[in-house]
C-alpha cells in the first residue's frame, strides 16, 4: 500500500518539469540562435567585400591601375582580413574582355562535325591569346584601354560557431563577391585575331 502511494504521489509531482522540457528545448534553440549569428557574419562579410570590390573597381579604372595593382588588392585583402578569423584564404581574379558582351562567354570555334565541343583539329578564336580553347574567352589581368574586367574576390574561412555538423552545414564559409568595370580609354584598343586548333 505504501508503494502503491509513493507511486501516486511521484506521478502528480510536477517539480522539475520546466527544467526538463528546457532540456528538450534549448539544444535547438541554442543551435537557431548560432546559426543565426552565422548567418547574420556571413551577410555582413559580403556585404563589406562588395564595398571593397566597388571601391577597388573605381582605383582599377584609372589609367596608372597598372602600377597600383598590388596596393588595391592589399586593400580588399585587408578589408576582408578585419571581419574574418586569421586563418581566411582570400583568391583575386581579373579577367579582362574586349567588351561587355564576352563576359563569361567560351572562345568561338568552328563546329564541323557539329559535336559541340571544341575537338577534332577544329580551328577557334584565341581571344585570350593562351595557345588553347576556354570556357571562358577572359584573359588574366586587367587588359587595356577600354577593356571591360571581371573581378572577382572568394573568400574561404572556417565557421565561427562549431555546431555547423548538426545542422548539415560544411565546415567552410566560401563567398564569392564580383565586380565588372571598364577601363578608361586612354587608348587604342587591341583585339586579339590570333586562332588555334581544338585537340
Amino acid at each position: 500500500m505504501m508503494a502503491g502511494n509513493f507511486i501516486n504521489r511521484l506521478l502528480r509531482n510536477e517539480e522539475g518539469a520546466t527544467l526538463t522540457e528546457f532540456g528538450f528545448v534549448a539544444p535547438i534553440l541554442i543551435m537557431m540562435i548560432m546559426g543565426i549569428f552565422d548567418m547574420a557574419h556571413s551577410q555582413y562579410t559580403s556585404a563589406l567585400m562588395n564595398g571593397a570590390m566597388q571601391q577597388a573597381a573605381r582605383d582599377l579604372t584609372l589609367e596608372t591601375a597598372g602600377s597600383q595593382q598590388s596596393n588595391i588588392d592589399q586593400r580588399v585583402i585587408d578589408a576582408v582580413a578585419d571581419v574574418t578569423p586569421g586563418t581566411a584564404t582570400v583568391t583575386l581574379e581579373k579577367l579582362s574582355h574586349y567588351d561587355f558582351s564576352d563576359i563569361g562567354e567560351a572562345e568561338e570555334f568552328a563546329d564541323d562535325n557539329g559535336d559541340g565541343v571544341c575537338n577534332d583539329n577544329e580551328v577557334f578564336a584565341d581571344a585570350n591569346e593562351n595557345g588553347q580553347w576556354d570556357a571562358d574567352r577572359g584573359q588574366t589581368g586587367i587588359g587595356g584601354a577600354r577593356d571591360a574586367v571581371l573581378y572577382t574576390a572568394v573568400v574561404t574561412y572556417p565557421r565561427l560557431f562549431p555546431m555547423y555538423g548538426l545542422a548539415g552545414l560544411p565546415q567552410n564559409v566560401t563567398l564569392r563577391a564580383s565586380t565588372v568595370l571598364r577601363n578608361q580609354p586612354y587608348d587604342e584598343q587591341n583585339r586579339s585575331t590570333a586562332t588555334g586548333n581544338c585537340p
